[in-house]
């Protein structure tokens, strides 16, 4: 049972509530809005969960190959370092612009590896 059109669907989904909420929080500027902001988490936290859950269900059937290992991994540190950059901004404390700029960067790459990712554990099975 590889990924299913449905749910590469439901990932793009969610990570389009991610892009949009992420900027609805950007542009209400500083301090961060707390509605906002648990919103934002919140879909993230989703997206996070649907994704593992998803590659979770794969493994459990199919087992992944060191390919689909390698995917799941680079997705995972990525969506680790868009976490962790967005709770060093989200602190109200001054970052370094390198922190803003990685947060920026981050959430694309991991879109983009979660689209590497899904299309080759489509295959799967």
């Amino acid at each position: 049972m590889g990924a299913t059109a449905s749910q590469v669907l439901v990932a793009g989904l969610f990570f389009l509530l991610v892009f949009l909420s992420g900027a609805w929080l950007s542009r209400s500027g500083r301090p961060l809005n707390t509605i906002r902001l648990t919103v934002h988490k919140l879909i993230s936290l989703a997206t996070a969960a649907f994704l593992i859950v998803t590659v979770h269900r794969i493994n459990q059937s199919a087992g992944l190959s060191a390919n689909e290992q390698a995917a799941v991994a680079i997705t995972g540190l990525l969506l680790l370092g868009t976490v962790a950059t967005g709770g060093l901004l989200s602190t109200g404390k001054t970052t370094p612009t390198v922190v803003l700029r990685l947060h920026q960067v981050t959430p694309f790459l991991t879109v983009l590896a979660t689209a590497v990712m899904l299309y080759l554990l489509s295959s799967t099975g």
